[in-house]
């Protein structure tokens, strides 16, 4: 880049460019919800036939061109800010030498050099002539330094030493802009999408290598944003993105998506829209994947034996199994629970389901995949309930099984509870962030897994009280729901960080009401323990948990003295419940299923005790 291209750059064009794009991609995102939970809805709700279905299948499509324009304008506006910075870095340096020069008695040139005026140094009887140096980018060395020395003491003008640092700052400046044209040129002309309306796998695929670009690329504007606070806490978080500017938070969803839809404490509505961006690129990523593996051969061939011809795999058959099965079979299992997460996004307004909530994701976390989803936006709502699944939970079958597995389960909380106390607002969250047990027996008699998980699920739930108190007349009722193992998990998360009254004062309770349904035990004694009042720790079970709580828990010892909470002397409250086995308290119009509800609702006159 030349002296006088440089001199004349405004970054603030750029930064207005990326202002608009930003823009662009907030009215994209707005269209993007318009279709998902209005337009798409309202058309199931009074709509029937084929017609109306092919209908709602092309906003589905309409709605993911928008999502794709929002990612790429968020990656556009980043990158022009980006552009902008780097650029402005070296202006401000070519700018602070050139007025050096001036006020040195120096003249620079349109070319970058620099002319000084006839001068001669004390002592010297001769007045020597000016001249004009032309400097040289890339810093020095001692020997270049040495030989720039010797070459000032040596000339018999005292501004040529000057003239040339002059100079070699002018060029290093020339040089640092240079370089950012040439790094950026490329990043720029790769944000853009194929010339179709078609939004595809590879198109994602391909948004997914844009953000690593641009994220490599805009190192330096990256390191300039304020970035989370180190082990902060949830509020400390919160506090974190409340004080950033709109273009600090777009580059923050633009290039750190998978980080900031993990943060605590920030918005519902960001978690949301980190994840979703994650979600849509992993799909590209594992759609493409899955594609690039080569069909299977021939399975099978006959060889002859003494005895005739034997079916046997085919040498071809066995080389692609050795090579490709399991990575296809991987592949197949992360996009099978992603098929089951878009289907919940789908049913939006279905039966009056609430706009869904990606609060977290990541397929391969904790091993079986981590997800957070909600029904309905926690931050804004009168009462949240945090349901917490069991043994043998993951992400690749977190909607199968009966009433759409532990998704349904917090869907028909969220109905129940509606029905209890229909003029409050709800949310429902299934919280899948840790490593469930596989076996019942054996693993899941271990407490382990729940001591991992337990500080990772209060800080889920702190996260969701420090964005909540954005709404101070409006603090919510919480309650955290725990299935089988999912019920020690609660139970250490709820004594996680309890301890005497210090400088700030107690540590705040984890929710304001605990159920355990089906427990084998919540690594505590008493329900006086879980730090939430005995009178707001709920248990239920049922006939079929003999073998899974008794056997699986109890005889096994997941508390000191083998208590578990549907026992008399824990303490707590115990509801009535009429499951017929371990995974039957949701079953609609149940007794375990409105007394939960109840509870949800802060409805405890309406809880049917044992």
């Amino acid at each position: 880049m030349d002296l006088a291209t440089l001199k004349a750059f405004k970054p603030s064009e750029y930064e207005e460019a990326a202002d608009g794009y930003r823009t662009t991609g907030d009215m994209a995102s707005e269209a993007k919800d318009a279709i998902d939970n209005r337009i798409s809805v309202e058309l199931r709700n009074q709509l029937e036939g084929e017609a109306a279905k092919a209908a709602v299948e092309e906003l589905k499509s309409l709605s993911k061109n928008f999502h794709y324009a929002q990612t790429e304008c968020g990656l556009v506006s980043t990158a022009l800010n980006g552009f902008a910075f780097d650029i402005a870095v070296a202006k401000r340096k070519l700018e602070a030498a050139m007025e050096d020069a001036r006020t040195g008695g120096c003249t620079v040139n349109a070319n970058g050099s620099v002319s000084y005026p006839a001068g001669k140094k004390p002592g010297d009887e001769k007045t020597a002539d000016g001249g004009t140096v032309t400097g040289s980018a890339g810093g020095s060395s001692p020997t270049s330094d040495a030989l720039e020395r010797q070459a000032e003491n040596i000339h018999p003008n005292p501004y040529y030493g000057r003239a040339m640092a002059y100079a070699n700052r002018i060029a290093d400046a020339l040089e640092e802009a240079t370089d950012a044209d040439t790094k950026w040129a490329p990043k720029l002309r790769a944000l853009k999408a194929d010339d179709d309306l078609t939004v595809s796998h590879r198109d994602w695929a391909d948004a997914q290598s844009d953000t690593d670009g641009v994220r490599e690329a805009g190192k330096a504007y990256l390191d300039s944003l304020p970035e989370p606070p180190k082990d902060g806490s949830p509020k400390d978080n919160a506090a974190w993105w409340k004080g950033l500017s709109a273009d600090e938070q777009s580059a923050h969803l633009a290039l750190n998506a998978a980080a900031v839809g993990a943060l605590d404490g920030l918005p519902a509505v960001t978690r949301d829209e980190a994840n979703r961006t994650v979600f849509a690129e992993k799909r590209g990523e594992y759609e493409q994947a899955l594609k690039a593996i080569p069909a299977a051969p021939t399975k099978y061939t006959y060889t002859n034996t003494g005895r005739g011809p034997v079916k046997v795999h085919s040498d071809e058959y066995m080389e692609w199994h050795d090579r490709y099965s399991d990575r296809k079979r991987e592949l197949e299992g992360y996009l099978k629970g992603m098929d089951q997460i878009q289907d919940r996004f789908d049913r939006t307004g279905v039966r009056g389901l609430p706009e869904a909530y990606l609060l977290g994701y990541d397929p391969v976390g904790h091993s079986d995949g981590r997800i957070i989803l909600a029904n309905g936006n926690p931050d804004t709502a009168d009462h949240t309930a945090v349901y917490v699944p069991g043994t043998k939970a993951n992400i690749e079958k977190i909607a199968e099984g009966p009433g759409l597995g532990d998704l349904g389960r917090s869907e028909r909380l969220w109905a129940e509870s509606g029905m209890m106390a229909p003029d409050k607002s709800f949310s429902t969250i299934t919280w899948l962030d840790y490593d469930a047990p596989d076996k019942v027996v054996g693993e899941a008699t271990r407490g382990s897994y729940a001591e991992d998980a337990g500080p990772t699920l209060r800080s889920f739930m702190e996260g969701n009280r420090a964005a909540h108190e954005t709404n101070p007349g409006n603090p919510g009722h919480t309650t955290l729901i725990g299935h089988s193992y999912g019920t020690t998990v609660v139970g250490v998360a709820a004594q996680s960080d309890i301890g005497p009254i210090g400088e700030f004062g107690p540590t705040p309770r984890i929710a304001d009401d605990v159920v355990v349904v089906g427990s084998p035990g919540v690594q505590a004694d008493h329900a006086a323990d879980l730090g939430v009042g005995a009178q707001h720790v709920w248990a239920m079970g049922g006939p079929g948990d003999d073998q899974v709580v008794r056997q699986g828990g109890r005889l096994v010892g997941l508390g000191d003295n083998l208590t578990i909470p549907t026992d008399e002397g824990f303490g707590g409250n115990i509801m009535k419940s009429d499951s017929a086995d371990h995974g039957g308290f949701w079953d609609p119009e149940s007794t375990s299923l409105r007394n939960q509800a109840a509870v949800i609702a802060g409805k405890y006159d309406r809880v049917q005790h044992d």
